[in-house]
């Protein structure tokens, strides 16, 4: 008989665009005893879980919940639960995330208007505007991402759903990296539908998507005349296990829906608001001192993710040798570029947990060594100088 193969995960510093790492407290509730998806008790927790998601999504929205799956569960259920054929749909797009959601409403039969940017720049609204008068009639649905995860830039919510709504439409925002780490205003933004992830800056394992949809984003659900080409995602049905009336859909993920509940409470214990301004501080003292480094950030100036960092790659010096070196000697893990920046940029993540003053001078520190190793000059004492110096103030 053969041996039994070992589980033995190595200990890693996850500083990429996801996940992070995750709070010993979210662990431990996935470990706690299973109960039946339908017991009272869980029912209990998940009407905990729906309310702390409105807190963290800043929303009164009576549909909030979280999605089976990681954070492109709550995309698709966003994206196929709006989206029915013909509709005129308009969406941003700046990196790898925001074609995803072009792509999902191309598959539910939305007529889509693709709208180019940079990747590294924001969605501009004036662009957007110029394609929605441009679609050929009503546009139904408007989109953009807020935090891009694939070049590290934010682009404004409130802009754009006051656009969406001057001309009649919804506004669909990914906050897959942004919720829990930089300010997130569900109401106050009037996004009709926003969801998000837990493996970011909520610092739990992934496998579920908070999705919060505004009384018109369902109302248009509701009055869909063709059914949702979702089953599993159906928010008609997957809305009946999570309110009062507990239909049986599916059997909910348990031991992560533990987790997220833990790792709700915890945001909410730290506040939000001290939260958000830790991610900032971390973030901009590892940016400052990258730049004194000599290294070159990728996004534009004053739109900036605090929690996730896009770096371009110096001149003559290896991708894959560098995150290697730095996995494997440092047991601390970054992001390599995607899409039109994969083999360009870096992407390093202050997520959550991992979002600490500690990780922002270790990361210096090793990347500079490395890349001295590779022939390129960094400044490591001016880096880990400015890094300080920032992380000191208040």
């Amino acid at each position: 008989m053969s041996a039994t193969p070992a589980f033995n995960p190595p200990h890693r510093i996850l500083m990429g665009p996801g996940p992070s790492g995750a709070h010993p407290q979210v662990l431990r509730a996935m470990g706690a005893p299973l109960i039946g998806h339908l017991d009272p008790d869980f029912l209990k927790i998940m009407d905990q879980v729906r309310a702390m998601c409105r807190q963290v999504m800043r929303t009164e929205n009576a549909h909030t919940l979280v999605t089976p799956g990681t954070g492109t569960s709550g995309m698709e259920a966003a994206v196929m639960n709006l989206v029915e054929p013909g509709n005129r749909v308009v969406v941003g797009i700046n990196g790898y995330f925001s074609d995803r959601i072009a792509q999902m409403a191309e598959r539910a039969g939305g007529e889509v208007t693709r709208v180019p940017f940079a990747w590294g720049s924001p969605v501009d609204p004036d662009a957007m505007e110029r394609a929605i008068r441009g679609a050929g009639g009503p546009v139904k649905l408007v989109a953009a991402v807020h935090a891009e995860t694939s070049t590290g830039v934010e682009t404004p919510i409130a802009p754009l759903a006051k656009l969406a709504h001057d001309h009649g439409a919804l506004m669909l925002a990914d906050c897959v990296t942004s919720l829990g780490g930089i300010p997130v205003e569900g109401d106050a933004w009037g996004a009709d539908a926003i969801y998000s992830g837990t493996q970011k800056c909520l610092s739990a394992p992934p496998g579920v998507a908070p999705l919060t949809i505004g009384p018109a984003a369902w109302d248009a659900i509701r009055a869909r005349e063709t059914p949702c080409n979702t089953w599993y995602l159906d928010l008609n049905l997957l809305e009946t296990y999570w309110d009062e009336r507990r239909s049986y859909h599916h059997t909910a993920p348990i031991s992560m829906i533990y987790a997220v509940h833990q790792a709700l409470a915890l945001v909410l214990e730290e506040g939000l608001e001290a939260r958000w301004a830790r991610h900032e501080r971390n973030g901009r003292a590892l940016q400052a001192g990258l730049e004194a480094m000599g290294l070159v950030l990728h996004a534009d100036e004053g739109y900036r993710l605090p929690v996730l960092t896009t770096v371009r790659i110096p001149e003559g010096v290896s991708d894959a040798e560098v995150r290697g070196a730095l996995l494997n000697r440092h047991n601390i893990e970054i992001g390599g570029g995607l899409g039109d920046l994969r083999g360009k940029a870096w992407r390093i993540g202050l997520m959550g947990e991992s979002s600490t003053p500690g990780n922002v001078l270790l990361a210096l520190s090793s990347l500079g060594k490395i890349l001295r190793e590779q022939g390129y000059r960094a400044d490591l004492r001016a880096a880990l100088d400015t890094a300080a110096a920032r992380l000191d103030q208040p």
